[in-house]
C-alpha cells in the first residue's frame, strides 16, 4: 500500500484532477455573484448548491474512469502482475491496494469540496449525514468498479485511456456537469437518473436537503455496482 501511495503522489496529474480540480471549479462558481443565487427552476437551489453534489462526483469519476484503469492495465501489460504471482506479494494486494488508494482520495477530494463550498459560498452542509455518507460510499464503489471493468477488458494502456475517455463524457453528463440534473427535461433527467452517477446526484442533493436518499436512487446505485463489479471479475486476467 504504501508504495502504491509513493506512486500515486509521484503523478501530479492524477492527484490534481482527482483531489484539487473538482475543488477549485466549486471555488470559481463561487465567485461569480449569478452563481449564488437561487433559481426557481433548480427548486430553490443557487448553482453553486447544485453543484457540490457534482463537484463530489467529478473526484470519483476522475479517480475511477481516467486515474486507475490505466494503472492497472499497466501493470498487466508489462507483466508485473504475473510476476508478484510468484513472490509473496500477492496480484490481488496491489489491486486492493489501487481500489483503496483511489476511493481514500475521492472521499478526501469530497470532503475538501464541501468544506470549501461551506466556508466561500456559505452552502449548508449535509443535513442527513447518514444518506449522505451511504450514498457517497455506493457511487465511489460503483465508480472504481466500473474502472476495474475498464481493466478488465483492455489488453494495453492506450486501449484502457481511449475506453476510459470514451465513457468519461457520457459519465460527467450524467452526474450534471454540463448542466444539473433540475434544468434538464423530464426525459432526459429520467434517463440520468437510471445511470449510477445520475441516481448518485439526486441522492447527494435529497441528502443535503435533509431528506433520506430515494430508495429508488440508491436502488439504481446499488445494481449498477453489483453488475460491473460482476462483471469485471468474471472478465479480469492477471496476464
Amino acid at each position: 500500500m504504501r508504495a502504491e501511495l509513493l506512486l500515486f503522489f509521484r503523478e501530479p496529474g492524477s492527484v490534481f484532477w482527482v483531489m484539487a480540480f473538482p475543488t477549485l471549479l466549486l471555488l470559481v462558481l463561487g465567485f461569480i455573484p449569478s452563481m449564488t443565487e437561487p433559481m426557481d427552476e433548480m427548486g430553490g437551489l443557487s448553482t453553486v448548491e447544485a453543484y457540490v453534489p457534482v463537484a463530489v462526483l467529478l473526484s470519483m469519476i476522475m479517480a475511477g474512469l481516467m486515474a486507475m484503469p490505466p494503472v492497472i492495465t499497466g501493470y498487466r501489460e508489462r507483466g508485473v502482475l504475473r510476476r508478484m504471482s510468484t513472490t509473496p506479494v500477492r496480484p490481488a494486494a496491489v489491486l486492493g491496494a489501487q481500489v483503496g488508494l483511489h476511493a481514500v482520495a475521492s472521499l478526501i477530494s469530497a470532503g475538501l469540496t464541501l468544506a470549501v463550498g461551506r466556508v466561500l459560498s456559505d452552502v449548508a452542509l449535509p443535513r442527513q449525514v447518514v444518506g449522505y455518507l451511504l450514498t457517497l460510499l455506493l457511487a465511489v464503489v460503483c465508480v472504481l468498479a466500473l474502472g476495474a471493468l475498464i481493466s478488465a477488458l483492455s489488453p494495453t494502456t492506450k486501449i484502457a485511456q481511449a475506453v476510459s475517455i470514451s465513457v468519461f463524457f457520457p459519465a460527467m453528463l450524467a452526474a450534471g456537469v454540463y448542466m444539473p440534473i433540475q434544468q434538464m427535461p423530464d426525459l432526459m433527467a429520467g434517463i440520468m437518473e437510471a445511470l449510477p452517477f445520475g441516481a448518485a446526484a439526486q441522492a447527494l442533493n435529497q441528502a443535503a436537503a435533509g431528506d433520506w436518499p430515494d430508495w429508488a436512487h440508491l436502488a439504481v446505485l446499488a445494481l449498477w455496482t453489483l453488475l460491473l463489479s460482476g462483471t469485471a471479475a468474471r472478465w479480469f486476467r492477471w496476464e
